[in-house]
């Protein structure tokens, strides 16, 4: 009796089960359909007000007024909707996206409202398929956008790849496809002029992985803090370790509250080499390290680097700073990437001009 009474017990749980799955499915399923509809709706609108004014020669100054007569009739018609800014908003939308085909249903209209904010169409594009390919929610949209992922993203892409950028969105092909500088970590909520220690920042930082691992990009895996690693009879903890799927490799992050230094460098190249010789298994990429920093020097950088070394360099920081603060440290970073570049192409024709006199 009491075996029949279990089983009953157990029937019952998975009808339970059975019902709320559904329901949750009918749920999500209807929020999709009623986005896909809205999105077509607001599409349509926008079409027929750009038709009009196309086909009757509308001038720029009773096109203002047009919107406006709109607004209030459509008001009356159907109530809330219809103000002044969304009629503008369906218009540009429809500007902005002309061929109905383009248009995805995993997209909702705030998600659209977001992007036809965005006035470059390049950086539009790469938004609109990275919010597809990561499924982004809104508000991940709108702090990708805010934190100039597009123009980090930038400097470390080579110019073949703008194109590509644009139209697919970060492809990840080889290691240093996953390094941005600077990185943004707004999310921990540490006040800028506060004094706090590397282990203060790491706490923070494993507090928000959700928020960390969407920052650092597509792909990673968090594999353990303070990761032991033995070499000969001493033990060293590097920082972070992370497994990134897309490019198959490892990546060491280590962390660093003031100043990089050469020794920082020379460390970094240690736990490198020690997951290239020991962990690195057939079909995956050599390892990466990435030196989080709150300042660092470029050329110290590059002196203590070797030539085709997997190690990077990037800056963090603890507040969302303004676009303008974003468009200085992006314009530094890109014009020391470009005397890299230069020095580097200087050296190989040295050593040609070299080689022809031998």
């Amino acid at each position: 009796m009491p075996k029949m009474i279990n089983q009953q017990a157990q029937n019952y749980n998975h009808l339970v089960s059975q019902i709320s799955e559904t329901f949750v499915q009918g749920q999500q399923k209807a929020v999709l359909t009623v986005n896909a509809c809205l999105v077509e709706t607001y599409w349509k609108i926008g079409q027929y007000i750009v038709e009009f004014e196309q086909g009757g020669n509308v001038r720029a100054e009773y096109g203002k007024r047009l919107l406006e007569q709109l607004s209030k009739d459509l008001s009356l018609l159907h109530g809330k909707g219809f103000g002044l800014s969304n009629i503008k908003r369906m218009r540009q939308f429809y500007q902005i996206f002309p061929i109905g085909a383009t248009l995805t249903h995993q997209l909702s209209w705030s998600h659209y409202l977001e992007l036809i904010r965005i006035a470059r169409e390049e950086e539009r594009n790469f938004y609109l398929n990275e919010t597809i390919n990561a499924n982004w929610s809104v508000r991940e949209l709108q702090r990708q956008k805010n934190s100039m992922l597009y123009d980090r993203l930038l400097l470390s892409t080579d110019k073949e790849k703008v194109k590509e950028l644009s139209e697919k969105g970060l492809i990840i092909k080889e290691p240093k496809d996953v390094v941005k500088d600077p990185f943004v970590f707004e999310f921990l909520e540490l006040k800028e002029n506060r004094k706090y220690l590397e282990t203060d920042l790491e706490n923070a930082l494993l507090e928000h992985l959700k928020e960390f691992l969407l920052e650092l990009g597509k792909g990673f895996s968090y594999m353990g803090r303070q990761y032991r690693i033995k070499i000969g009879n001493e033990f060293f903890y590097p920082d972070l370790v992370f497994y990134n799927r897309l490019a198959k490799c490892f990546v060491v992050i280590d962390l660093k509250i003031g100043k990089l230094t050469h020794q920082d460098i020379g460390q970094m190249q240690m736990y490198v080499n020690y997951f290239k010789r020991t962990q690195m298994i057939d079909g995956e990429n050599e390892p990466i390290g990435i030196l989080l920093c709150a300042d660092k020097n470029d050329i110290v950088v590059e002196m203590t680097l070797p030539d085709g070394s997997n190690i990077y360099t990037s800056k963090y920081m603890t507040y969302l700073p303004t676009k303008e603060e974003l468009i200085r440290e992006i314009e530094e970073e890109k014009s020391i990437l470009e005397l890299s570049l230069g020095n580097e192409h200087r050296k190989r024709q040295r050593k040609f001009k070299f080689k022809k006199i031998k």
